[in-house]
């Protein structure tokens, strides 16, 4: 099991690699100020004063590693298979799966073919995102899958830390003339019901337990 020392190292490594933070972010499943506190904390960057202050000890996040899953192809197939399964229920009408990259693709691409839809992938904004404001950078969608226009569709990531990209995602792909019918994702560490109106179910759902 990793623990944060493992998880500076990662962050580490994928810096020296010249990823941006969040691509970091995506890889390790943790929010942009997580990814940002552990590239600082490695000395693989300089400190970037452009992020919230995580305090000595971090922000407050959950890592979740489903990379026993990512590596197996029958086991990603099992997986995709019941999220598609959630989605069964959502209409007779939707003909596309948006696949968020990096991860949230190869999810996509078992759901679209349970569901006999076709695939399209998103990159979003964090993807570019380094230092300073991410709203200057912006995402958008690959020319090699399907298009989105005048489609109902459903939008698939691997883990919702925040639920800013999945909410990007939806809006990228009304911004495209589509409708999203619903979003699915392995884990949701926000207990989410919808984003920008449009349910979200996950196959996991993380709930923090304060303590006094």
């Amino acid at each position: 099991m990793k623990n944060v020392d493992d998880l500076i190292d990662d962050a580490a490594e994928l810096a020296e690699r010249g990823i941006s933070k969040g691509e970091i972010a995506d890889e390790l499943n943790v929010s942009r100020e997580t990814a940002s506190w552990l590239v600082e904390r490695s000395g693989a960057q300089p400190a970037d004063t452009g992020d919230a202050d995580a305090g000595p000890s971090g922000p407050q996040d959950i890592h979740v590693d489903w990379s026993a899953v990512g590596r197996d192809s029958t086991r990603l197939t099992h997986v995709g298979r019941a999220m598609a399964d959630l989605l069964a229920k959502e209409g007779e009408e939707v003909d596309l799966t948006v696949g968020i990259e990096k991860a949230g693709t190869p999810l996509a691409t078992t759901i679209a073919r349970e569901l006999d839809t076709d695939l399209a992938a998103y990159a979003p904004a964090k993807h570019q995102w380094n230092e300073g404001d991410i709203d200057d950078v912006g995402g958008g969608f690959s020319r090699n899958f399907a298009t989105i226009r005048g489609r109902e569709c459903y939008v698939v990531d691997d883990t919702v830390t925040s639920g800013t990209t999945l909410t990007e995602t939806v809006e990228a792909v009304k911004a495209e003339g589509g409708e999203p019918v619903a979003c699915v994702v392995i884990v949701d560490k926000q207990g989410l019901d919808e984003v920008a109106g449009v349910p979200v179910y996950s196959l996991i759902n993380v709930v923090g337990v304060a303590r006094d």
